[in-house]
């Protein structure tokens, strides 16, 4: 590695040169692949839910709705409109009042069903069906259609027009995620570094790392908001550590060849790479293990920011030693004195009192499990959102005029009317129901098949099945709506084996279902393989133990602060937190176990290796954690979309919390279990008495 990192310093032109050129085809890349705003579009495939979507747009051309809320208009001009939304493209079609009876006939003289579908007080609903699925680019724009064509008596609710929203939202704020991380970041390294030129210098490199990332997407054809949202923050947080141990080689290599600054750095890009390359190990094991979640979304972000980690460390190899290296002289006439020269007497004050820390830790245990177990999760993704985007008062005011949340799709194969009658008379009886529109309420039973119009026909009739729309109360992702569509679900099979029941609120329920394992194997997975590296690493089996604990310790104090304040995180955030705390995190760990077993091997005794250990070890890792920190505060507290916001401000929290477990935790642990940790680890004595 020396000889390769020669060759990179002394072609460092040529190195910027190819690092330069590489933002055009990221840049192609970035603009050619998709971003997915539905999270629902990420539950695995074999769910029954999902094969309903997919069979609504193979057989009856329809993937999606939208409730269509009309307050205070006349009657020809609700009329008026429904013609105008059906002109829209990708609108397949619009179900109203005018479909089963003349406008001109008095409302109260309709059968009492139809009356409450379509007419409370003064509002009247529609519901528009598109011919794509929910997340689909046509269906977005067809709702974006809608609203330019409604005014402000007319609220198109639906998952179609949260998604439209979150699109929108995310459009906005995404340039402003990368501006706040990368100008906090900066505030930090200038603090935290030795000069002035080199935070920029970092951060044009892990720019470029991240561009790289971010273009490669192109061969996963499409990646999530969330993904695309974090993937620079996360970077830039991640990978800062990686840049500030190669700056720190070249300084120490520097004294050791005066003059010599090819050689100098030649032999820091060959001590970064091997330390680096095992310390990214970790971090790149705790996005590995996202993959594993059968909630797509998971894969999606693992892949991601795994790829993010392996290209951070190239650049930092490459991109970064030729950058330090023609600027140089700039380096050199800014530097300054270092904010975080001398730790010795706060080290000693830590160490020294290491019984107290270790009390603090034992009295925050209980409380910390306990409050990590028992942090409210909720599933409903348009909470995520402000209450004043138009998806959210759409439905607010759908809530308010017709005290309704959800419709639910009910298919079923073809049968007789006397069947479906009792099959809809028994669903008309469960609790939170409030009616259901199907062939038999729309044309009613007695009515033969031929004389049933063609436009009802194709909208609720294929060939070998038949839909109905049954409208809830209660809002999606609730106790009330599971149990709901649980007793449907239970009535429809008892005369259907294959009947289904789908739509936006059965979805979020197997989507609370299926997350709810994830999470189990996610932690699970990202503790046994993080585990077993830090095994390899030290030939030990006790410091494994030590090190994830006292990591998961602070995952755990991280994920009780919502339930003390009484707060409830979006499912997305408590999936994927313990995963990347645990992988980006335990490198503060690893860093100062390295440096103790390191004094151990070398002769000294337990009170002097951790004393060194630890005050070598707090300046990098009080830098580290506070980039950390910096990369994704400013998100979470910019971001309207909480998915985003949750996820950052859990980060950010996650970054200190972890900082300040390590140094004061950690120590006191090798003070504790030294003996332990020399008698099952192999030669961390050295051989030396």
């Amino acid at each position: 590695m020396v000889k390769v990192g020669k060759w990179i310093a002394k072609h460092r032109v040529l190195m910027l040169i190819i690092g330069f050129l590489l933002i055009i085809p990221s840049v192609i890349g970035m603009a050619k692949t998709r971003v997915n705003y539905d999270l629902l579009s990420y539950l695995p495939e074999h769910l029954e839910t999902v094969k309903g979507q997919d069979i609504l747009v193979d057989e009856y051309g329809m993937g999606a709705f939208s409730m269509v809320v009309v307050e205070n208009m006349d009657m020809k001009d609700v009329q008026k409109l429904e013609d105008q939304f059906s002109e829209v493209p990708h609108v397949k079609d619009v179900l109203w009042y005018d479909d089963v009876a003349d406008i001109s006939l008095p409302v109260e003289m309709i059968p009492k069903d139809l009356k409450e579908a379509f007419f409370k007080g003064d509002a009247t609903m529609m519901l528009v069906l598109f011919d794509n699925t929910t997340s689909s680019d046509d269906a977005m724009d067809a709702v974006g259609q809608m609203r330019k064509l409604a005014n402000d008596q007319c609220f198109i609710s639906g998952m179609t027009g949260v998604v439209t929203d979150i699109k929108n939202l995310a459009l906005k704020e995404l340039p402003v995620y990368v501006v706040i991380a990368a100008l906090l970041s900066l505030v930090v390294l200038e603090l935290t570094s030795g000069s002035f030129v080199v935070p920029i210098l970092f951060l044009i490199s892990i720019g470029l790392a991240i561009l790289y990332n971010l273009g490669s997407n192109i061969f996963l054809g499409e990646t999530s908001y969330i993904t695309k949202a974090l993937t620079a923050v996360l970077q830039l947080g991640v990978t800062m550590d990686y840049s500030i141990f190669l700056l720190n080689s070249y300084e120490e290599n520097k004294k050791r060849f005066p003059g010599e600054k090819e050689r100098a750095m030649g032999h820091a890009i060959s001590n970064t790479f091997k330390s680096v390359a095992g310390s990214s190990v970790t971090t790149v094991a705790g996005f590995v293990a996202l993959c594993v979640m059968t909630f797509a979304l998971g894969r999606d972000l693992g892949i991601v920011m795994a790829k993010g980690v392996l290209i951070g460390v190239i650049c930092c190899v490459t991109v970064l030693p030729s950058l330090v290296l023609v600027f140089d002289k700039p380096i050199e006439k800014t530097k300054h004195k270092l904010l975080l020269s001398n730790m010795d007497k706060p080290s000693a004050f830590i160490t020294k009192h290491y019984k107290v820390w270790i009390v603090v830790f034992l009295v925050l245990l209980f409380p910390a499990i306990y409050g990590n177990n028992h942090t409210k999760i909720y599933y409903n993704i348009a909470d995520s959102l402000p209450s004043t985007l138009d998806s959210n008062v759409a439905n607010a005011e759908l809530k308010k005029d017709f005290d309704m949340s959800n419709i639910h799709m009910v298919m079923l194969d073809r049968m007789d009317a006397k069947q479906k009658s009792k099959i809809f008379d028994e669903i008309d009886s469960v609790k939170g129901v409030k009616w259901t529109i199907s062939m038999n309420s729309l044309i009613g039973p007695a009515v033969p098949d031929s004389m049933i119009p063609n436009d009802i026909k194709d909208m609720l009739q294929s060939d070998d099945s038949e839909l109905a729309f049954v409208c809830s109360e209660y809002e999606s992702a609730t106790e009330e709506v599971n149990t709901q569509i649980a007793s449907i679900d239970k009535i429809v099979k008892s005369y259907d084996k294959n009947a289904m029941v789908i739509g936006e609120a059965p979805l979020m329920k197997d989507l609370e279902d299926v997350t709810n394992v994830d999470l189990v194997n996610v932690n699970a997975l990202s503790i046994a393989a993080i585990f077993i590296i830090i095994m390899i690493i030290f030939k030990s089996i006790s410091l494994p133990i030590i090190l994830v604990a006292v990591i998961e310790f602070a995952i755990m104090v991280n994920m009780a602060i919502p339930f003390y304040q009484g707060t409830s995180l979006p499912f997305v955030a408590s999936i994927v937190i313990g995963a990347i705390q645990l992988g980006a995190t335990v490198d503060y760990a690893i860093l100062m176990t390295t440096r103790y077993q390191k004094e151990r091997q070398r002769g000294r005794d337990k009170m002097e290796a951790i004393s060194i250990a630890h005050k070598t070890s707090m300046p990098s890792i009080i830098s580290s954690g506070l980039s950390f920190f910096a990369a994704t505060f400013g998100v979470a507290c910019y971001s309207q979309v909480e998915m985003i916001g949750s996820i950052c401000t859990l980060l950010a929290r996650g970054a200190i919390i972890s900082m300040v477990v390590v140094i004061l935790i950690l120590p006191a642990m090798f003070m504790i279990f030294d003996k332990v940790i020399c008698k099952t680890s192999i030669g961390f004595l050295g051989g030396k008495k």
